[in-house]
């Protein structure tokens, strides 16, 4: 094999043959923030593999927000439709005369390449079969339909790695470069919203670090109190914090900010919540701008590594196995190794499609010391303001 036909990346397969007169490629990944974050070095590889073709991501609404004015990531974002396991909406019902239009709709532009990063294939690979594509790869279960090539789905892979490997089959590989760019517009609202002046300075000129104390699942949300007592030491030690979210996250990021004030009255005001008050371009400029991000394994923690922001976040272990960064200089991942429900006792390491989760909401995070996250921060810290100068 030829060295222009092997996998950059260490451990993965040699790439496969490419699929000829690829013009129109559909890219079936639903989910939050952190779902799309994990496909855009996969939908990057394609771009890069098969420079005359379009890309149209079937996704979610939040996929569409994110990369509204970004150009060159795809060429279109079209909301997936309420399907079990692969356009889902809380509350929604399934409407199958809008999925039947919705399919119709793509099968209709005649796709030469459709390719399926979302889940297992139980029930994508029915879904994306549907629009009839010339060639289709993607993941499988071993009960789930073939596509025309796929690679076995084993939950315990990192997410990023997984899809690169699914669209290694169609000869893509990453070409390298950020996986998400700001836009000018999302960097100037950043530095506004935290006054940060032309050299990215605060207007005191002290180092800002965004705390996110949120998380989709409860599981995965480190307590509250303690993001608040780690905002305190940040402040004591010259540092302003701001305090990101939406929805839950409110309450979480009001009860932070209190803890912190409690602890540190004198400088309360050097910690601020903008949680329920950014739009999601308003979300990229802040965690674009600061010196550094804390949070749990969510989509922001996500965002912030993909813009080139350092992460300091709280896992659960198995969760760094699909998502953690891959890297330690600029990110550090402090793990808890719980293996059973607090609640209940079962065993929380049977997660994804092996095995139904219990009913229980506690945290499976907590055992996280407080001491653990500060030297994690603290020294990802110094080694940022030290690249600054």
């Amino acid at each position: 094999m030829s060295p222009d036909r092997l996998q950059p990346v260490p451990g993965l397969p040699p790439l496969g043959d490419p699929f000829p007169d690829v013009q129109r490629i559909a890219v079936l990944r639903g989910g939050g923030l952190g779902d799309l974050v994990f496909a855009l070095p996969a939908i990057a590889a394609l771009r890069a593999s098969y420079p005359g073709a379009t890309v149209a991501l079937l996704g979610s609404p939040v996929h569409r927000a994110l990369l509204a004015g970004r150009p060159g990531v795809v060429d279109e974002v079209d909301v997936l439709p309420v399907v079990p396991g692969v356009g889902d909406a809380s509350g929604t019902e399934v409407d199958e005369a809008a999925t039947d239009d919705f399919v119709a709709r793509h099968r209709a532009r005649g796709y030469d390449l459709a390719v399926q990063v979302h889940g297992g294939g139980r029930n994508s690979n029915p879904f994306l079969l549907r629009l009839g594509a010339r060639h289709t790869i993607g993941t499988r279960t071993s009960d789930a339909v073939p596509l025309e090539r796929t690679i076995p789905y084993v939950y315990y892979q990192h997410e990023v790695l997984r899809a690169l490997e699914v669209v290694g089959l169609a000869g893509a590989a990453h070409p390298g470069g950020a996986v998400l760019t700001p836009t000018p517009a999302e960097l100037e609202r950043g530095a506004e919203l935290l006054g940060r002046d032309g050299d990215g300075l605060g207007g005191d000129g002290r180092p800002v670090v965004a705390i996110h104390p949120g998380a989709s699942d409860p599981r995965r949300r480190w307590s509250a109190d303690r993001f608040g007592r780690l905002a305190a030491r940040l402040v004591r030690h010259g540092v302003r914090v701001v305090v990101v979210g939406e929805g839950d996250d409110v309450a979480l990021a009001d009860h932070l900010v209190a803890v912190a004030a409690e602890r540190e009255p004198s400088r309360a005001s050097l910690v601020e919540s903008l949680a329920g008050r950014l739009s999601l371009p308003d979300l990229v400029g802040v965690l674009a701008s600061v010196d550094l991000f804390v949070g749990n394994d969510s989509g922001p923690r996500h965002v912030a590594e993909a813009v080139g922001t350092a992460t300091s976040s709280v896992f659960w272990f198995g969760n760094v196995v699909n998502a953690g960064a891959l890297g330690r200089t600029s990110h550090r991942v402090a793990m808890a190794f719980t293996t059973a429900c607090p609640v209940c006792g079962v065993d929380v390491t049977q997660v994804g499609w092996t095995a139904e989760r219990c009913e229980h909401d506690a945290s499976v995070v907590d055992a996280v010391t407080l001491d653990e996250v500060w030297e994690n921060t603290r020294e990802l810290l110094d080694g940022v303001l030290a690249r600054r100068g």
